[in-house]
Order: C-alpha cells, then structure tokens, then sequence
C-alpha cells in the first residue's frame, strides 16, 4: 500500500522568499514588517517555490544555509537537537527560538558549556501572534483589541551566539555560604542552591543551580562544570543528584570564578 495516496489533503507548497531591499511600500511612514508583507502580496518577483517540502535537513535548504550570514528562526521543538547540531556544522551565527528545557539536552549543553551557545536577552514567558484559523484555548490565549490572536508559552528563550552586553554583567551575589542553608548532595561533592539569587558570593567550590541560572550567566564570573545527569563524574550517571534519598529537579553545576574571603 501506498501510504502517500491514501490522504486527501493538499500538498504542502514550500517558498522561498528574497528580499533585497526594503522601502516605505505602503506608504504609512515607517519601513516594517509590514513592508515586507505588503511586498510579498504585491510582487511576485520575490517568492519562488521549492522542489521540496522545505525541510531544512534537505540538500535544497542546506544549500540556502551554506548562503546565510545569520540565521533567525523558530526551529520544531522535536528537531531542535538537529536543528542546532547542522548550523553547528556550517559555523553559521544564529538566533532561534527554543524550549528553556533543551538546556538540560546533553547535546544542547555541550555547545553552552564551551561557550559556543548561549541565552538572548529574552528567557521565560513570551507572547506570540498566531493566524486567524487558530483555534481559541482556555488558558494562555487571547484576543487583543484590534482583533489579532495571541499565545503565550512560559518556558521559552532565544538561544544564540551573537555576543551580547548582557553575558558579561556579572551577577549581584548577598548571600553567604551556611551549612544549614547549604546542604550537599548524597553522591556527588557539591552544594545545592535553590534559586539564583541565593547563590552564596564565598563558597569556593561546586555549586549546583537551577538551570534558569543561564539567563544571567557570565563566563568571566562563572566557571561552567557541568549538568547533573551527564556530568562525567557523577557516580549514578544519566540520573539526577538527591539530598536525603529526595530526587532534585535538574541543576547546572558551576564555580564562582571569584569568591569573596569569608
């Protein structure tokens, strides 16, 4: 059997849109998106279809790719491990969108703690405009005044590496390193830290931290060891760390690169 034949649905058409120039087209008085959609709907010089369906892992978009300077996207979040490794492949700059959770993605956070990837200036909840056919939800949705349609996702970041100002402002540290504020974990020599802002500015070794700590991460300040699953010493390897036989949600080990003298 033929599963290709057996669907009724239209083909998905893939374009290709170039663009090399952008003017007031619409004559509103700014140069916008909206120039762009009103150029895309008015000449057709500038669309031309693919042979394929699009999917970036194809030879007619790898070698789109090969062209880019900067890629800026919103990959599938199924494919994102791909996605990153191919424009890994071809030393491309980038800004896309991701789920916080690819963080922990050992493939992921092998490119963040080398210093080849890291977060935008923008990490947690975001807003997005979605088309007229999208059907309405019961949480997260909304309709603005103008009519448009909106969705919101509360555990999304920009993944780059652009450099940027803010990953090299160090982070404010108040508090102190206590045993009683401070316990270690069963199997492995590091202490556990809560929240961001509780990292202790003294203590001298390994700390383990929640992985939204990478929204404020300076590699001037930090030293990145690992994540707790696949950190290579990790004596239950591909599992996470537990304080009194009490699993602990994912934590990024780091080393404050300048402690203060207690």
């Amino acid at each position: 059997m033929d599963f290709g034949e057996t669907t009724n649905e239209p083909k998905k058409i893939a374009y290709k849109v170039e663009i090399t120039e952008v003017q007031d087209y619409n004559n509103d008085g700014a140069v916008n998106l909206a120039d762009v959609k009103y150029l895309m709907q008015n000449d057709r010089n500038v669309i031309s279809i693919l042979k394929g369906n699009g999917d970036f892992r194809s030879k007619e978009c790898i070698d789109l790719l090969k062209q880019a300077d900067i890629v800026v996207t919103n990959p599938p979040f199924s494919l994102f491990r791909e996605f990153i490794a191919l424009i890994m492949q071809y030393k491309k700059h980038f800004l896309v969108l991701g789920n916080q959770n690819a963080i922990t993605y050992k493939e992921i956070f092998k490119y963040i703690r080398d210093n080849e990837l890291w977060l935008g200036y923008k990490s947690g909840d975001m807003s997005f405009r979605v088309p007229d056919y999208f059907e309405p939800r019961e949480t997260r949705y909304w309709v603005d005044e103008s009519g448009q349609k909106w969705r919101s996702m509360g555990n999304i970041c920009w993944f780059t590496n652009l450099d940027i100002q803010k990953r090299h402002e160090e982070l404010d540290l108040f508090k102190c390193y206590s045993v009683e504020e401070y316990p270690f974990y069963d199997t492995y020599n590091a202490i556990n830290v809560n929240k961001v802002s509780d990292i202790p500015c003294n203590f001298e070794g390994i700390m383990g931290v929640p992985i939204t700590f990478l929204d404020k991460y300076n590699p001037e300040q930090f030293e990145l060891i690992g994540i707790d699953r696949y950190v290579e010493d990790n004596p239950n390897y591909g599992k996470r760390f537990s304080i009194g036989g009490k699993e602990i949600y994912a934590r990024i080990l780091i080393r404050n690169k300048k402690p203060q003298k207690p």
